[in-house]
C-alpha cells in the first residue's frame, strides 16, 4: 500500500435489530427449510431419481436445525412422514393378498423401503448421532423397522395369515420335491428376522415346525408300512440329511436346531421302541445276517439323541416276557414232540441257565417285571402261572443275592406306598422265594406281615389318642417337621411300649403327605407331596424366602435328594409352586427360593412327583453291585469257618469246592474271592497254613 500522508480510519456502524423481526425471520426459515426437507425425504422414501435429490443440501439443513435446537421438530416430522409412507405401502400389500404374487410384491416393497431408510439415515445422520442418542429416541433404522412391523406385517390379520400360509406352503412344497424360488423365500425370512425374533417365531418358525412335524409324521406312517428296519433307517437318514440342508439354507442356527429336533422326534425319537421291533428287524437278526451298514445307521441315528443308545437295550418288561414266551415255546415242543423227555428238559434248563446269566441286568429286570405286575395287575392272566414261570428263571439265576437286593427295594416301595394289588399275593410270592432261594428270603415274608401289623398298631394308636382333633394324621412312617414332631414322639412312645426291645427306624425318602397350601388372592390347593417336599414347603410358613443353604441346614436332607425335591417344585410345568433366583435351568447352592404366589391350576388336588428315574443309573448300578459284594464277604467267611470247623483241615481246592457248593443257592462264587477270604481269616487267626504244605489250611479252635 502507498501512503500519501493522509491518515485513513475504518468505521464500523452497528444497526440494532428488532427481536420480534428476528424471531419471525427464523420462523420463516424453519418453515421453508422443513418444507424443503419434507419434500426431499418424501422423494427418497418414494425412490425418486436420486440424481435429482440434493443430498448435501438436505444434510446441511438437518444439521442446522439440530444446531438451532429444533431436533424435536425434525424428529417428529420424520416420524409422521415415514408413518404415512408405510401406511400407503400397507394398503398396496393388502390388495396383493388377493393375487398370486403376494410374496413378490411384499419383497419388492421391502427392498425399496430398506434402500430408502438407508438414504434417509444418510441425510439425517447428524440428528441420528447427536439428538437421537442424547434424548433416548429410537434410532432411524430401528424406527423404520418398527413402523414396517406395526403398519405392514402386523397391520391386519389378512396380511399376517396370508404371509404365514404362503411361507409355510412354499417350504412344504420343497419338502415334497417341488422347485421353489429360494431367493424370494430367503429375502422374506430375512425380513422377518430383521423385524425381531418374536415376529419371526410367530409368523414362520412355530407354524413351520408344526407343519414339518405333521409332514414327517405322515412319512413315518408310509415308510413303516412297507420297510423293514434297515430300509427305514436308510430312508430316514436321507430325509434328515435333506431336511438339514434345507434348513441350513433358510434358517439361523437356533431355528435349525429346533426344526431338526422336530424332524428327528417324529421320524426316530417317538418311535424308537417300535422301530427296532419292526417284523424281521430285530437287532439279533441284523447281527446274525451281517447287516453292518444297517447296524451303523442304527448306531449313528440313535446316538444323536440323548439316551438314544439306551433305547436299543431291551425294556425289562419286554425282555422278561420274551424269555417267558420262549420258554413256553420250547416246553411245548418237548411235551408235544418228545414225550416229556426228562433228559431233554434238563438240557433245556441248562441252556436257559447259561443264556439268562449272560445278561448281568437280569436280576434287576426280573425284579422290575414282578414289581410292575404286582402294582398294575396280571391283565387277565393267572398270577399263579406267571409267578411260577418267573420263579423258574429266579431258580436258574446265579446272582440271587443281587435279585434279593432289587426285589427288597421294590417290595418296600410297594408296601409303604400302598401300591400292591394284593397283600395275599405278596405273601404267596415271598413264600415261593423263600422255598426256592433259601432262608435269606424269609425276611420278605416278614416285611409283608409287618404291614398288616403296622395297620393294626396304627388303629390302636389312634384309639388310645382319640382326642387328636385337627392334629396332623400319621401314616405308616413318621414325618419330621416341627408341626408333627410331637405326634412322632407320641407314636414312638406307643410303639416301643408295645414292642419292647425293637427299634423304630424312619424312612423319609419313602414317605408322603397331603397339605393344604394357600397362594396369592387366597387360592387354595391340596398338594400331594413327598416327605421331603413337605419339609421344604413348611419352612415357608414363617419365612418369605430361603437360600439353598438355609433349606439344607433346616431340613438336613442330603444334597442329591434336596436337588430332586426342589427341581420338581420349581421346573415342572403346571406344578411350579416355588420360584427361585436366578431362574436358570438348574439348582445350585447360590439360589434363593420363594413361594410362587401367582401359581394357578384348574385342579384343586395336585400331585407333585419327585424327579426320579424308573431304572437305576450306571452309577447306582455300580453302587448296588458294590454293596452286594460287601454283603457277600461275611457270608463267604462264615461258610469257610463252618466247613473248616467240621473238617478241621482242607487244601485250597477242596475249600473252594465246598464253599461254592454251600453258597450256590445264593450266588455263583469267584474262586479268587474265596482265596482272599481265606487269607483274611488266616490274618485274624481263624485259620492257619501248614508249615510244610503251603496248600493245606487248618482250623484254629
Amino acid at each position: 500500500m502507498i501512503n500519501n500522508g493522509v491518515n485513513r480510519k475504518l468505521t464500523i456502524i452497528c444497526h440494532s435489530r428488532n427481536p420480534e423481526e428476528e424471531s419471525i425471520e427464523v420462523e420463516n426459515w424453519l418453515k421453508a427449510t422443513w418444507k424443503f426437507l419434507e419434500h426431499g425425504i418424501s422423494e427418497i422414501l418414494n425412490n425418486q431419481n436420486e440424481h435429482a435429490i440434493q443430498f448435501e443440501r438436505l444434510y446441511s439443513l438437518t444439521h442446522d436445525m439440530v444446531i438451532l435446537k429444533e431436533g424435536e421438530k425434525l424428529y417428529m416430522g420424520l416420524v409422521a412422514i415415514m408413518t404415512s409412507h408405510v401406511k400407503e405401502i400397507s394398503k398396496s400389500i393388502e390388495e396383493a393378498t388377493q393375487g398370486d404374487f403376494f410374496l413378490e410384491e411384499l419383497n419388492r416393497k421391502w427392498n425399496d423401503y430398506k434402500d430408502a431408510i438407508l438414504n434417509v439415515r444418510k441425510v439425517l445422520l447428524y440428528m441420528d448421532r447427536v439428538y437421537v442418542i442424547h434424548n433416548n429416541k429410537t434410532r432411524i433404522h430401528d424406527l423404520g423397522m418398527n413402523l414396517w412391523r406395526d403398519n405392514v406385517v402386523n397391520s391386519t390379520q389378512i396380511v399376517q395369515s396370508q404371509l404365514k400360509k404362503t411361507l409355510v406352503k412354499l417350504v412344504h412344497r420343497e419338502c415334497i420335491g417341488e422347485v421353489i424360488n429360494r431367493d424370494l423365500t430367503d429375502n422374506i425370512l430375512m425380513m422377518l428376522k430383521d423385524l425381531g425374533d418374536s415376529v419371526y417365531e410367530t409368523l414362520f418358525e412355530i407354524p413351520f415346525i408344526e407343519v414339518s412335524a405333521e409332514f414327517y409324521r405322515g412319512e413315518f406312517q408310509k415308510l413303516s408300512e412297507y420297510c423293514d428296519c434297515g430300509d427305514y433307517l436308510r430312508k430316514a437318514e436321507n430325509h434328515l440329511i435333506k431336511g438339514l440342508i434345507r434348513v441350513n439354507h433358510y434358517l439361523d442356527s437356533i431355528s435349525q436346531k429346533k426344526i431338526y429336533n422336530a424332524m428327528y422326534k417324529e421320524i426316530i425319537e417317538n418311535h424308537m421302541l417300535r422301530l427296532i421291533r419292526i417284523e424281521n428287524s430285530w437287532l439279533v437278526t441284523l447281527f446274525l445276517n451281517n447287516r453292518y451298514e444297517d447296524l451303523r445307521n442304527l448306531y449313528q441315528i440313535f446316538s444323536t439323541y440323548p439316551n438314544g443308545l439306551f433305547t436299543i437295550q431291551k425294556d425289562p418288561m419286554i425282555f422278561v416276557q420274551e424269555l417267558l414266551d420262549m420258554k413256553d415255546k420250547y416246553d411245548s415242543i418237548l411235551n408235544l414232540a418228545f414225550n416229556h423227555d426228562e433228559e431233554f428238559h434238563g438240557v433245556l434248563d441248562s441252556s436257559f441257565e447259561y443264556i439268562i446269566n449272560l445278561n448281568h441286568n437280569l436280576p434287576e429286570f426280573l425284579s422290575s417285571f414282578l414289581d410292575v405286575k404286582l402294582r398294575k395287575g396280571f391283565e387277565g392272566n393267572s398270577e399263579e402261572i406267571i409267578l411260577d414261570k418267573v420263579m423258574m428263571f429266579i431258580k436258574l439265576l446265579h446272582d440271587k443275592d443281587l435279585f434279593h437286593k432289587y426285589y427288597k427295594k421294590h417290595l418296600t416301595k410297594r408296601l409303604l406306598f400302598g401300591k400292591t394289588i394284593s397283600e395275599d399275593i405278596e405273601r404267596n410270592l415271598a413264600v415261593k422265594l423263600k422255598r426256592v432261594c433259601g432262608y435269606k428270603f424269609a425276611l420278605l415274608e416278614i416285611m409283608v406281615m409287618d404291614i398288616k401289623t403296622s395297620k393294626e398298631m396304627l388303629q390302636g394308636f389312634y384309639r388310645s389318642h382319640a382326642k387328636q382333633g385337627d392334629d396332623p394324621k400319621l401314616n405308616f412312617q413318621v414325618l419330621t417337621t416341627v408341626e408333627v414332631s410331637a405326634l412322632h414322639e407320641k407314636y414312638k412312645s406307643y410303639y416301643l411300649g408295645i414292642n419292647a426291645g425293637k427299634k423304630l427306624s424312619l424312612q423319609p425318602n419313602m414317605g408322603n403327605a397331603e397339605i393344604i397350601a394357600t397362594f396369592g388372592n387366597g387360592r387354595k390347593h391340596e398338594l400331594h407331596v413327598s416327605t421331603y417336599q413337605m419339609c421344604v414347603l413348611m419352612l415357608f410358613n414363617d419365612i418369605d424366602q430361603l437360600s439353598y443353604k438355609d433349606i439344607e441346614t433346616a431340613t438336613k436332607i442330603n444334597s442329591l435328594n434336596l436337588i430332586k425335591c426342589l427341581y420338581s417344585m420349581v421346573f415342572v410345568n403346571g406344578k411350579n409352586i416355588i420360584k427361585k433366583v436366578p431362574m436358570n435351568g438348574n439348582i445350585s447352592e447360590g439360589d434363593v427360593f420363594f413361594i410362587n404366589d401367582m401359581f394357578k391350576s384348574k385342579f384343586y388336588k395336585i400331585k407333585l412327583e419327585t424327579v426320579a428315574t424308573q431304572r437305576e443309573s450306571e452309577h447306582e448300578k455300580l453302587q448296588t453291585r458294590k454293596n452286594v459284594e460287601e454283603d457277600r464277604r461275611p457270608k463267604i467267611e462264615a461258610a469257610i469257618v463252618r466247613i473248616m470247623k467240621f473238617k478241621k483241615q482242607l487244601d485250597h481246592k477242596n475249600i473252594i469246592a465246598e464253599v461254592t457248593k454251600e453258597l450256590k443257592s445264593l450266588f455263583l462264587l469267584n474262586p479268587t474271592e474265596i482265596k482272599k477270604r481265606i487269607e483274611s481269616l488266616i490274618e485274624r487267626d481263624y485259620l492257619e497254613r501248614d508249615n510244610i504244605h503251603n496248600n493245606l489250611n487248618r482250623y484254629l479252635a
